[in-house]
């Protein structure tokens, strides 16, 4: 019950910051919105995933599939509805349940960390050159659609919104790595604060090199791989010894 009543009220107070951001006064240093962004934004959006980790464990491989496709109609129903705050939440949720669906295929942990290995270098080259970096310059639309946002406060030039955006791939990511230190027996704690640190260290490259889009992925398959470094080492170890 803990847990639901905090999940209750994460969901309430980032629905209330969604809906109120815009109208609170602009920050004036663009370092002061990654604060926000980096130590107060994400990890309430990402503490979300941390306290429904359980209902990975306690649902079958159908069940979940059932979870996140029905999560999936919700957030494009709602997206069409234009609930942007429910649609924002519900890909968010979405995105995780696939993550935990494809963590069954997954025998052993070291497993998990060759995809953390092999998703860098797509990520970074989707980016800097293949189909990422195309929807971002020449079809938002396409990737609003296809990401999270978060707000900052106040508004731009144009009276818009401020958001930073995460990739709904970067998300399934996040899910799939926190589900399988739960899985697996890894450390959730330390791995969910690399990890969420890693967007906010993306943000801050994002802004170093002012550049729109920087590849999250790198820095998020950082962080899983140390806070588990030596237990995945043993994994592999482990698969060695059982094959001689």
């Amino acid at each position: 019950m803990v847990r639901v009543a905090a999940v209750l009220a994460l969901v309430t107070a980032i629905a209330l910051w969604s809906q109120f951001a815009p109208s609170l006064p602009a920050v004036d240093s663009e370092w002061g919105n990654v604060a926000i962004l980096s130590f107060g934004v994400i990890p309430a959006m990402f503490a979300l995933v941390w306290l429904c980790l359980p209902l990975r464990g306690v649902l079958s491989l159908p069940q979940l599939a059932i979870l996140a496709a029905t999560l999936v109609v919700l957030a494009f129903a709602c997206s069409l509805a234009d609930l942007e705050i429910a649609a924002n939440l519900l890909k968010l949720a979405a995105a995780t349940a696939v993550g935990w669906l494809a963590l069954a295929f997954f025998e052993a942990p070291w497993w998990v960390m060759l995809v953390a290995l092999l998703i860098v270098p797509v990520d970074l080259f989707s980016v800097a050159r293949g189909p990422t970096k195309e929807i971002t310059e020449n079809q938002p639309q396409v990737f609003d659609a296809l990401s999270v946002y978060m707000l900052i406060p106040g508004r731009n030039a144009e009276g818009q919104a401020q958001a930073a955006h995460l990739g709904l791939p970067d998300v399934l990511f996040f899910g799939l790595f926190l589900g399988a230190c739960a899985r697996f027996f890894l450390r959730v704690a330390p791995t969910w604060v690399l990890m969420t640190l890693s967007f906010g260290g993306t943000l801050v490259l994002a802004v170093w090199f002012d550049q729109a889009g920087v590849a999250a992925l790198p820095l998020l398959s950082a962080g899983f791989v140390l806070a588990n470094a030596d237990l995945l080492w043993h994994s592999i170890r482990g698969s060695r010894t059982s094959h001689l």
